[in-house]
């Protein structure tokens, strides 16, 4: 008996020659029935994601980038139904991750044919993420940058919210590491990482691996431009835990408390400013189709 396919789709969003193409490559496949979802939000994903499954997918291909695939894999998580990343968004961190390629013949192929694997997910506040999560610094970058901005420079408006928040203060914060406490101070920065390349195209954690049941945990005390090109440098010659202000480990639990609120983030998409996070990782919560 045939499969049923879903695809849920950021219709914003672009790949090869789109959607309509993405129709034709399904039909020359031996698919059963057909459930298709496209959203305007990446936030309105995660309920036609539960409407899929519930109509019985067993196979479910995502179209975005980051932000939508981080959406729908907290909808999916613990399932077990595989997930095909179609990566049609700006910086596309999870597939490059894994080696799936921005091109949407192969991985429509990749969906189809390619093996499955048990990755892990952190969960961050009660909501999953597959490549990052972070607060202060790092995450008001990535706020600013998001919308319009990104929209217009792509990556670039990485780099041009990076320099407008360099010279922000320092903000302090108690983060604890599996129960203990692992840092008590003032710190610009707090990341939690599944895999190594994060926005921007930067290698924060050089052993990062999505299937080895940890989180990667950095956390900077840089603050103002120099202290953060130092920073910076480091991670481009992958070596970031040579930085004096760079402190990375690894765990299956973290919280950290904040002396004021700070914007955090979840794989590229911002949430409202907490004092507060929690997270762990949840080994094999997602099915993922890879090369």
């Amino acid at each position: 008996m045939s499969p049923t396919i879903a695809v849920v789709a950021h219709r914003k969003k672009i790949l090869g020659a789109g959607l309509d193409r993405l129709r034709v490559l399904l039909s020359e496949q031996d698919v059963g029935e057909l459930v298709w979802h496209e959203v305007p939000k990446s936030r309105k994903a995660p309920k036609k994601v539960r409407k899929a499954l519930d109509a019985g997918a067993e196979l479910v291909f995502v179209w975005g980038g980051d932000g939508m695939v981080q959406r729908c894999a907290d909808a999916m998580a613990g399932s077990g139904v595989p997930m095909a990343i179609l990566p049609a968004g700006t910086a596309n961190l999870f597939a490059t991750n894994l080696g799936i390629p921005i091109d949407l013949e192969e991985s429509v192929r990749i969906g189809f044919r390619g093996r499955r694997a048990e990755l892990d997910l952190g969960l961050l506040n009660g909501e999953h993420f597959a490549v990052m999560a972070g607060a202060g610094f790092e995450a008001e970058m990535i706020a600013e940058a998001d919308g319009k901005a990104k929209r217009k420079l792509g990556k670039l408006s990485y780099v041009k919210a990076a320099v407008r928040h360099v010279g922000g203060p320092l903000v302090p914060m108690t983060v604890k590491v599996d129960g203990a406490t692992w840092f008590e101070g003032e710190a610009s920065c707090l990341l939690l990482g599944n895999v190594g390349t994060i926005a921007g195209g930067i290698e924060a954690f050089d052993d990062a691996r999505p299937d080895d049941g940890w989180l990667e945990v950095g956390l900077s005390t840089a603050k103002g431009p120099v202290q953060w090109a130092r920073v910076m440098g480091k991670m481009a010659a992958g070596r970031s835990e040579d930085s004096p202000f760079v402190r990375i480990t690894r765990a299956r639990k973290v919280s950290a408390r904040f002396g004021s609120p700070l914007t955090y983030e979840l794989d590229g998409g911002d949430r409202e400013a907490t004092t507060r996070i929690k997270a762990e990782v949840a080994p094999g919560a997602l099915t993922v189709c890879l090369p």
